[in-house]
């Protein structure tokens, strides 16, 4: 396979695209950044993924495209205009940069998706192989993998992430404050599974897999879920806080909707397409992550 030189990103000004962008520059790539407005320097290519247009002059030489723009899930509450975003926002997207793969021909095209693609899992145990679910995530991510298939002569991975762990965003972004005032605790049951991996091991296999020959879906969270009980212990041990206020169930429904679903639904899945390929984990149990990441 030839060496990929040049990678271009969406959704870059991410948790996940700001990460990867930087990774990428410190490795010594070129790195394109896909923005919906008119570009401000030369490392910048305009496109509009409602319209379907995009600037493919300025990606003709790209090795490797890396899609991870779409409406945030846990952004607002999931009412019928904003679940039609969060789809339509996967769709035409993800529409527009296939297309544009399949004329550009790189290397690989790495696209966006969740552990969300399995539903409710219960305790068992899933991996990539095995059936999606039937909600509503299930249904996003399951259409949003069918137009990611629109470059058939490309090599096409969908990244099946789960919970992206970093102090500076995401899920635990917003829990280390609680905890830190002793807020903190249990969501519901605490029994729910949660699939997790570290926002520095998410960008090591996104780099690992673009420079493999690895194709389809491919989980992305370490081969070690861990309850929301344990996971709530871990964070409040290593912040070496309490965690005497647990969620109630009911709450979290109030207060977030159809996103409670997500917080409360358990999904217990295994990463072994990269666990097969070789990929070490840098941080594979909560305990050991979470104090890292909150020291």
């Amino acid at each position: 396979m030839p060496r990929i030189k040049k990678v271009a990103v969406t959704g870059s000004t991410g948790l996940i695209g700001t990460a990867l962008v930087a990774q990428l520059r410190s490795d010594g790539y070129q790195v394109l950044k896909l923005v919906r407005r008119p570009p401000r320097s030369a490392d910048e290519v305009s496109w509009d993924p409602i319209k379907g247009e995009i600037d493919l002059k300025s990606l003709e030489d790209v090795d490797a495209v890396f899609h991870l723009a779409g409406a945030g899930v846990g952004d607002k509450r999931w009412t019928a205009a904003y679940r039609s975003e969060i789809l339509n926002s996967r769709l035409l997207g993800t529409t527009t940069i296939a297309n544009a793969c399949e004329q550009l021909q790189p290397e690989v095209f790495i696209s966006a998706s969740a552990i969300g693609y399995y539903g409710e899992t219960g305790n068992r145990e899933v991996a990539e192989v095995d059936r999606g679910g039937d909600d509503f995530l299930s249904i996003v991510c399951r259409e949003w993998e069918a137009v990611a298939n629109l470059a058939p002569s490309v090599r096409t991975i969908k990244l099946r992430t789960g919970l992206v762990l970093d102090p500076t965003g995401g899920a635990l972004g917003r829990m280390i404050p609680l905890f830190k005032f002793g807020l903190g605790g249990k969501l519901g049951s605490g029994k729910q599974w949660w699939s997790w991996i570290t926002l520095h091991d998410q960008i090591r296999a996104m780099i690992f897999l673009m420079n493999s020959q690895i194709e389809g879906a491919v989980n992305i969270a370490t081969p070690n879920p861990v309850t929301n009980k344990e996971f709530t212990a871990a964070l409040a041990h290593a912040l070496k806080r309490p965690a005497f206020f647990p969620a109630p169930a009911f709450a979290l429904r109030a207060s977030l909707g159809g996103f409670s679903s997500e917080i409360l639904g358990s999904k217990k899945i295994l990463p072994k397409v990269l666990l097969d390929n070789g990929f070490e984990f840098d941080y594979p149990f909560v305990s050991n992550a979470l104090t890292a990441l909150v020291e």
